[in-house]
C-alpha cells in the first residue's frame, strides 16, 4: 500500500546495507536510515546483538560526520543507549576522536568522566587506552590538569607503574601549557611596547599639529566681526581643511599645515585692501 513505512530486514542485514552505503555508494542519508532502523528493531536487546548494535552506531556515526552532521553524533548515539556509562567502548572511543578533530573536546568532557568512573567499566579491557584518550584529547587540551590529577590517582583499575606514566605525562603537558602562556604573554608586552612607542610619536606630531592650529585659530577669531558672508565662508573652508581632511598619522601631515598657514596668510592679504586689514597674530 502506498505511503506504509518499508519493511525492514533483520539487524544484522540493515548493517551490511548501512556498510555498502556509507563505502561503496557513498549515500550517507541511506546509511544513516539503515542504522536507525537497525537499532530501533534491537531495542535494549539481548548480549547477542550488542555487537550488532554497536556496529550499528559506528557506521552512522561515520555517516553522519561524512554529512558535516557532526553536531548530531553524541545525541544521536545516546538515543540509542539512553545513559553515557553505557556507550560501548568502541563507540565512546570514536565519539572522542570525532569531537577532537572538529576542536571540540569539550563536549565530550562530562560523558567520558561518567563512562570513566562507572565502576562496570572498570573492568573493560579497553579501560585503560580509553583513559589515555580522554586525557590526551579531552581534559589535557582544555587545561583540566587538576581534574586528570584526580581522575588517575582515584583510579583503583590502573596499577602503580601506570598511574606514574599518566602522571608524568599530565605533568609535561602542564609544563608545555605554562611554557605556551608564558610566551603568548611576552608576546603581547611586546605588541604593547610597539603600540605605546606608536602612540608616543603619534602624540608629538599631534600636539605640533595642535600647536600650528590654535595659532590659525587664534588669528581668524581675532577678526570674525569684520567678516562678510564671502570672507566667512573662506575661512570656515580653511578651517575645514585642517579638521577634517588632515590626518595626523601621517608623515605629510606638519608640511601640509605649514603650508596651510602660509595659504591662510596669503587669503587674507589678498581678501582685505591694505586700509582695511586688520593685523595678523603670530
Amino acid at each position: 500500500m502506498k505511503g506504509e513505512s518499508p519493511s525492514w530486514p533483520p539487524a544484522a542485514s540493515l548493517l551490511e546495507e548501512a556498510a555498502d552505503l556509507l563505502v561503496l555508494h557513498r549515500d550517507f542519508a541511506g546509511a544513516v536510515r539503515r542504522c536507525e532502523a537497525g537499532c530501533e528493531r534491537l531495542g535494549c536487546g539481548a548480549e547477542s546483538s550488542a555487537e550488532v548494535k554497536c556496529s550499528l552506531c559506528v557506521v552512522g556515526i561515520q555517516a553522519l560526520a561524512e554529512m558535516n552532521r557532526w553536531r548530531e553524533v553524541l545525541s544521536w548515539v545516546l538515543q540509542y543507549y539512553q545513559i553515557p556509562e553505557h556507550l560501548p567502548p568502541k563507540v565512546l572511543e570514536l565519539c572522542i576522536l570525532l569531537y577532537s578533530k572538529v576542536g571540540e573536546p569539550q563536549v565530550m568532557l562530562e560523558v567520558g568522566s561518567s563512562w570513566l568512573r562507572d565502576q562496570t567499566n572498570k573492568s573493560l579491557p579497553e579501560y585503560s587506552s580509553l583513559l589515555e584518550l580522554y586525557l590526551l584529547h579531552v581534559l589535557l587540551p582544555l587545561g583540566r590538569f587538576e581534574g586528570a590529577e584526580e581522575l588517575v590517582q582515584g583510579c583503583d583499575a590502573l596499577d602503580s607503574e601506570q598511574q606514574q606514566a599518566f602522571l608524568r605525562t599530565i605533568c609535561e603537558s602542564r609544563c608545555q601549557w605554562t611554557q605556551q602562556k608564558e610566551m603568548h604573554s611576552g608576546g603581547e608586552e611586546q605588541q604593547d611596547a610597539a603600540a605605546e612607542t606608536v602612540l608616543g610619536s603619534l602624540s608629538q606630531k599631534l600636539l605640533t599639529m595642535l600647536t600650528l592650529l590654535r595659532r590659525a585659530l587664534r588669528s581668524m577669531s581675532s577678526h570674525f566681526y569684520v567678516l562678510p558672508y564671502k570672507k566667512m565662508l573662506l575661512a570656515t573652508f580653511l578651517l575645514y581643511l585642517v579638521v577634517v581632511r588632515l590626518d595626523p598619522a601621517s608623515p605629510t601631515s606638519l608640511p601640509f599645515i605649514y603650508k596651510l598657514v602660509q595659504l591662510f596668510r596669503q587669503a587674507w592679504t589678498a581678501v582685505f585692501s591694505p586700509m582695511h586689514r586688520p593685523p595678523i597674530q603670530n
